[in-house]
């Protein structure tokens, strides 16, 4: 495991992880594939009890795949709002899906300087939770006049849902579990949902408490597999205050989310990250969200090494615990976009 060293007004590290016996069976480690495969596994927990983020390497995505997404995305944003409009979220109803303009999503009441489109897993109407009317399953809309949009933002949701089960098995192991825990309980059939955000420069860069790309946050789920542009502009909210959190190339940036941190009982806290873009150029990023399956209910863990974790509703971003949520997955994020979109919520549920 490798240390990044940042140096802001603060001192801090993120740890890089080379994942490369996860996803290929073979790596940096000398040792034999099941001891490398735990020794990331290792690196993985350490680095979700110290930071809750950490960076991964020797991931095996396709480099021409990520590439490929970064230019049609850029195509994208760069059309005139009608155009974008096409393919507004109205219109994709309870799928939740589509495109939504600048200021059009709230963090903590206050509108984001960000723009964006929402994918999920492509479910065709003849799938059982579509016909059942299921909350944020369905068919993505896909702006018709980029060609290979539709096929690469499809190609890398497969790529990256395959990755986050592997990061999953290894989180397991990291917990002292056996490799399938959450594959068997929660994410054999996850709930995916995936993001291009284009955040354009701040117009007013002094006025910075009104006018972050996302305020701050925490996520919904177990895990997020960020890919960012090379421009910065995340910041993570470590022990000794905000720090920066750069690109390192062909690295995806991994958080865990609010559910495993009550999975946990607070073992692996989910840790608040906000976004401003300073570089006077519009910033372009993918989080990635692989989340329990949608009617799951979301339990705490027996583990013999945890303790008892103080809860830290006082502290968090949203003053809620997520440790007093009762109920199944689908409850807690629909509780949370309620109050992304309060106005489509409205609309479509």
């Amino acid at each position: 495991m490798e240390i990044l060293q940042i140096k802001n007004d603060k001192f801090s590290v993120f740890p890089i992880i080379d994942i490369s016996a996860l996803v290929s069976g073979t790596g940096v480690s000398e040792a034999p594939p099941k001891e490398a495969r735990h020794q990331v596994a290792t690196e993985i927990g350490q680095a979700c009890r110290e930071y809750g983020f950490f960076y991964i390497v020797g991931h095996g995505v396709d480099e021409a795949l990520q590439q490929r997404l970064e230019k049609l995305s850029r195509q994208f944003f760069a059309q005139d709002l009608q155009t974008k409009l096409k393919i507004r979220m109205a219109l994709g109803g309870r799928a939740w899906r589509g495109y939504f303009p600048v200021g059009g999503e709230l963090t903590s009441g206050k509108p984001d300087l960000k723009e964006g489109i929402y994918f999920g897993a492509e479910l065709g109407e003849e799938h059982p939770l579509v016909k059942a009317d299921t909350p944020m399953h369905g068919s993505n809309l896909f702006p018709s006049n980029i060609g290979l949009f539709r096929e690469t933002v499809i190609e890398y949701m497969a790529a990256m849902t395959q990755l986050g089960h592997s990061l999953m098995a290894a989180i397991s192991l990291s917990l002292g579990l056996e490799e399938s825990y959450f594959a068997e309980r929660y994410t054999s059939d996850p709930l995916i949902l995936f993001r291009i955000f284009n955040y354009p420069p701040n117009p007013s860069p002094s006025d910075s408490e009104k006018r972050w790309g996302v305020g701050e946050h925490t996520d919904y789920g177990v895990l997020t597999i960020l890919k960012q542009d090379d421009l910065g502009g995340l910041q993570i909210k470590s022990k000794s205050g905000w720090i920066d959190a750069p690109p390192v190339p062909n690295s995806f940036v991994c958080n865990i989310g609010d559910m495993l941190d009550r999975m946990t009982r607070g073992l692996y806290r989910s840790t608040p990250h906000r976004v401003q873009n300073k570089s006077g150029r519009n910033r372009l990023s993918f989080p990635f969200f692989f989340d329990p399956n949608f009617n799951v209910e979301v339990k705490p863990i027996e583990l013999d090494s945890v303790g008892v974790v103080p809860d830290n509703k006082e502290e968090r971003w949203d003053r809620a615990s997520v440790h007093e949520f009762r109920g199944t997955y689908g409850d807690y994020v629909l509780s949370k976009v309620s109050k992304v979109f309060p106005q489509l919520r409205q609309a479509v549920f």
